[in-house]
């Protein structure tokens, strides 16, 4: 797995609306995953939004890691799986992540207004690409 920096093919590709599985890992030591949306910003660091009373918060408070893979919305062959340790975890002032995510994977504002949502700065520590059967040369 290449250390961070992202290479530009693999920024381009994770810039797009692809699909993304996130895993934690709880207290007790199991794994856990969830589909969810993120965004790769200017600084190549990772944003991921979540409900405050998700047990992935919690699992992120308590062991600061995170996984995530990025498949490609067309081929779930070719992704690219990212591993990265939490540098902040912030409430969704004015849900104003959630809608710049939202807008980027369905094109509008968050329909659910009703909660509090917090935003999680991630560091990228490792990645790894796949694509035909073997490595990606992203």
């Amino acid at each position: 797995m290449p250390d961070s920096p992202l290479s530009e093919a693999a920024l381009e590709f994770l810039r797009k609306p692809n699909p993304a599985v996130m895993a934690t890992v709880t207290s007790s030591g199991l794994p856990v995953s969830v589909a969810t949306w993120y965004f790769v910003e200017d600084d190549q660091s990772l944003m991921l939004c979540m409900n405050a009373d998700r047990a992935r918060l919690k699992h992120l408070k308590n062991n600061g890691h995170v996984a995530l893979t990025v498949l490609a919305a067309d081929d779930f062959g070719t992704h690219i799986s990212l591993q990265a340790h939490v540098e902040s975890i912030e409430p969704d002032t004015g849900l104003a992540d959630i809608d710049r995510l939202s807008r980027h994977f369905l094109g509008k504002d968050y329909p659910a207004r009703d909660r509090p949502l917090v935003t999680v700065h991630a560091t990228i520590d490792k990645w790894f690409g796949w694509s035909e059967g073997q490595a990606a040369k992203f």
